[in-house]
């Protein structure tokens, strides 16, 4: 497997990120503990998840993710020096604002590293801006943590440019350590969370970028063509906002590629996203060992410039 440095924070990775989301929730902890397993064994090397995954579930309080990274880290099946670790600080949990603060940070670290059953976290993220705290305090807290060894490298979330431009030049007036890594929402269909200013930043910058939603909510893996399809679904309440003529058409160019290719739509897809200029990895999930299969040959699949520009215009 190729790693990929990931910007300028001394990991590398590979080229497919597993989404820890479905840990605890659309997959139970034995079906989480085969497919780590089996993606690790197939050359993969990075996990990511939050301290707030998965709270949104009404039994769940969050930390459920984390929890059975922990007890997979624990089982001694990768050892923990081969497993890059992501997670992430700052996300509202069932109406309690967390934040950004150094207070908060401080003690949310300490949980995260309980649940994974580590000693230090190889990428933490600000999971969202956080505007009630100076991104100064924000940036010391990790600078602390750092310090301390408890985090190897620290990166954003959902920050738009201006705001992941403020904490450059913040990082930079007050000699604190940046942000090495930006995760944002990036896949065929929805391109202007990323495409643009804050990636000629994150280029010009060396920012290592792993972003989110390669698979839209799973709309790309092509099984969901009408409302109808998403019905009961864990997913299926953000799929009615994809069911557009331009998701139509992108399904379509999906669909050639995925048959020029002899793959699936998502492995195409995924792959696409990993072939964009300023990518590291995307980040994509899967709840059973056939879904697991299609993410990881897109780790393994070269687009033509052809197939690439094909599918670049259809999602325009």
């Amino acid at each position: 497997m190729q790693l990929r440095p990931l910007g300028r924070t001394g990991l590398t990775i590979a080229p497919v990120v597993f989404g820890g989301n479905v840990f605890g929730w659309t997959a139970d902890e034995k079906t989480s503990f085969d497919l780590l397993d089996a993606f690790f064994d197939a050359g993969y090397n990075t996990i990511d998840t939050a301290d707030v995954y998965s709270a949104w579930v009404d039994s769940h309080v969050g930390g459920e993710s984390e929890t059975i990274i922990g007890k997979w880290l624990k089982r001694g099946s990768v050892s923990r020096d081969k497993a890059v670790i992501v997670t992430k600080v700052g996300f509202d949990n069932k109406g309690q604002k967390t934040g950004l603060s150094k207070g908060w940070i401080a003690e949310a670290v300490e949980a995260s590293l309980k649940r994974l059953d580590t000693d230090y976290i190889d990428l933490y993220l600000a999971h969202k801006p956080d505007t009630a705290t100076p991104v100064e305090e924000t940036l010391e807290a990790f600078s602390k943590l750092k310090d301390a060894g408890k985090i190897r490298a620290i990166g954003c979330s959902n920050y738009d440019a201006g705001q992941l431009k403020a904490s450059l030049d913040a990082a930079e007036k007050s000699g604190l350590p940046r942000f090495d890594v930006l995760q944002p929402e990036y896949n065929l269909y929805t391109r202007q969370k990323f495409e643009g200013p804050i990636a000629d930043l994150c280029i010009a910058e060396n920012i290592g970028v792993i972003s989110y939603y390669a698979l839209a909510a799973g709309f790309l893996t092509g099984k969901y063509r009408k409302v109808e399809d998403a019905a009961g679904k864990a997913r299926g309440g953000r799929v009615g906002d994809y069911l557009n003529p331009r998701g139509e058409s992108v399904l379509a160019a999906l669909d050639e590629v995925a048959r020029e290719t002899g793959t699936s739509m998502a492995t195409v897809a995924i792959a696409w996203v990993a072939a964009r200029p300023g990518i590291t990895a995307p980040i994509a999930s899967a709840t059973s060992l056939e879904q697991l299969t299609a993410m990881t040959a897109a780790g393994t699949l070269t687009l033509s410039d052809a197939q690439m520009a094909r599918l670049t215009e259809a999602g325009a």
